[in-house]
């Protein structure tokens, strides 16, 4: 597991494109996921990376880039948390396995080391994903339907409270 580089962004992109049609299919209107692109989304990370946002990767044993991950401040001022996990995706086919549990684990982590003491990930209430931030401990805080491609689009937050950093 690293930091991303913009080297990294296709792949990022490629993950990012294939786990949404994956797991949003059902969920999220059918337009959205058909026009997602890997060459659009891959503009946006490369862009990402280079302004020094918290972006780490997951390489599998034999398949390159498996699965990414982002962290920072908390972006909805109005919950008492003080970091965010932006995104965590783990490419179809390489799910279940340890790749998302060592990205959440390196992002919460490094979250508590810069002081972060709550943290919080939205995810949408369709997403069994959810299953796999309840298992990490993370708790219920709040619910939204926020309005995303002239649908609303409910989602759950789950938050951790993390420990203090050595040496405070």
């Amino acid at each position: 597991m690293r930091r991303a580089v913009p080297d990294y962004a296709a792949a990022i992109a490629r993950i990012h494109v294939d786990t949404w049609r994956d797991t949003y299919a059902g969920i999220l209107p059918d337009r959205v996921l058909l026009n997602m692109s890997t060459t659009r989304e891959g503009g946006g990370w490369s862009g990402s990376v280079l302004r020094g946002e918290s972006v780490f990767v997951v390489q599998g044993p034999d398949a390159g880039i498996v699965g990414f991950g982002s962290r920072g401040p908390n972006r909805l001022r109005k919950l008492p948390c003080d970091g965010e996990i932006y995104t965590l995706y783990v490419a179809p086919g390489n799910q279940g396995h340890w790749f998302g549990k060592a990205l959440m684990t390196r992002m919460l982590g490094e979250l508590a080391e810069s002081g972060q003491r709550k943290v919080l990930v939205w995810v949408l209430r369709e997403n069994p994903a959810r299953f796999f931030y309840q298992a990490m401990g993370g708790r219920h805080l709040a619910e939204r339907n926020e309005r995303l491609w002239e649908t609303f689009i409910p989602q759950i937050a789950y938050y951790w409270t993390l420990p203090y950093a050595a040496g405070e």
